[in-house]
């Protein structure tokens, strides 16, 4: 099978965790018969330097004639000061929205290996942790209307936070659809009791969980989800939310794992294009320096495998080989713990690619 990838290298540690990616891809290929063919664009602060934009639209479409995207990262303080309108950031919402990625999934999953990195305690996390967040990606407050402007002899701010039934309905769709095939149960996340966006998004997903009698549903205030993943997080399989409460409750999931580095996320559309990532920034405090870790990125790529290529088997492979590398002892920087073999960055994406 042979597929087009667009590469989406990026900023700061992005070449370096994207190269030990596909270092894993070339080597599926390899084993299950497979032919990826890469087409690389600047993104981001790199795309600004080069050509005043963070993202051209020759570069844009290369994504849309993909059949899928692999994202390293963009930004950081080099770029603090560009206009808003070209910050680096700005490419990541526009490949979003041109790619129709309305579904962001973000698993958090503690490898067993790296347990006692978790700062929870460990009679907290000794059931294991394992939930996915679905967060909607193209609506809300980051796509809605603002403005800034004089009133009263003072600077006032204003952003528009709007959804529709049909954009929530389909996010809703995603979040049912996805529990029923991990363990049937959702949890919607929302302010019901402040906000008119929340209270329509409840109203709808209580109307889309009769569709799907089989799942466990519940609704849970955002306020309180923060707190009940800190103090409870193994009773959550599968929440969904809308595009702020997500990005900000899926950094928090994250860390209870003890390490960001090991987070991948998907951004899907309506059919099988999706764009995949790490969950982590740019990190240009250490770009260059062959030490950060890659395998957010690598089980990112196995994400893509598995959603937008029905590619189970060799998605299975890579996760299957990411645990046998923990279990061997390897270790990033970030991950170490005592009496394990520290690695760099190239030496992790050989280890996991022997694997395979």
């Amino acid at each position: 099978m042979n597929k087009k990838i667009t590469v989406l290298p990026g900023d700061g540690i992005g070449p370096e965790i994207v190269n030990e990616a596909i270092k894993v891809l070339n080597k599926v290929a390899d084993k299950y018969g497979h032919s990826f063919d890469y087409k690389y664009v600047d993104i981001g602060g790199c795309s600004i330097d080069k050509f005043g934009v963070p993202i051209t639209d020759e570069g844009m479409e290369k994504c849309k004639n993909s059949d899928s995207v692999l994202l390293g990262a963009v930004g950081g303080p080099k770029w603090d000061n560009v206009d808003p309108s070209v910050r680096p950031e700005k490419a990541l919402l526009a490949v979003r929205k041109e790619l129709g990625l309305f579904a962001n999934l973000r698993p958090t999953k503690l490898f067993p290996q790296l347990a006692d990195a978790s700062p929870l305690k460990q009679e907290i996390v000794g059931g294991g942790i394992d939930l996915l967040i679905v967060r909607e990606l193209t609506g809300g407050v980051y796509f809605g209307s603002r403005k800034t402007e004089e009133v009263n002899g003072e600077m006032v701010a204003t952003d528009i936070m709007p959804y529709s039934e049909s954009e929530i309905e389909r996010i809703g769709r995603v979040g049912f659809e996805t529990a029923m095939k991990r363990g049937k149960k959702l949890a919607s996340v929302d302010k019901a009791n402040v906000l008119d966006t929340s209270r329509l998004w409840r109203k709808t997903m209580h109307k889309l969980s009769e569709e799907y009698p089989e799942v466990e549903y519940s609704d849970i205030l955002v306020d309180n989800t923060a707190m009940q993943l800190i103090k409870n997080p193994t009773q959550f399989d599968v929440l969904v939310t809308e595009n702020m409460f997500g990005d900000i409750l899926s950094d928090e999931a994250s860390m209870l794992t003890g390490s960001i580095g090991m987070m991948p996320s998907a951004s899907l559309s309506s059919g099988t294009l999706g764009m995949y990532e790490p969950i982590h920034g740019s990190a240009p405090d250490i770009a260059g320096m062959n030490i950060a870790n890659p395998l957010g990125t690598i089980l990112s790529a196995a994400m893509m495998l598995r959603y937008s290529f029905d590619m189970s088997a060799e998605a299975d492979a890579i996760e299957a080989a990411v645990n046998k590398v923990l279990d061997d002892g390897y270790r990033t920087g970030d991950i170490m713990q005592d009496g394990c073999n520290k690695v760099t960055c190239s030496e992790m994406g050989d280890l996991v690619a022997e694997r395979i």
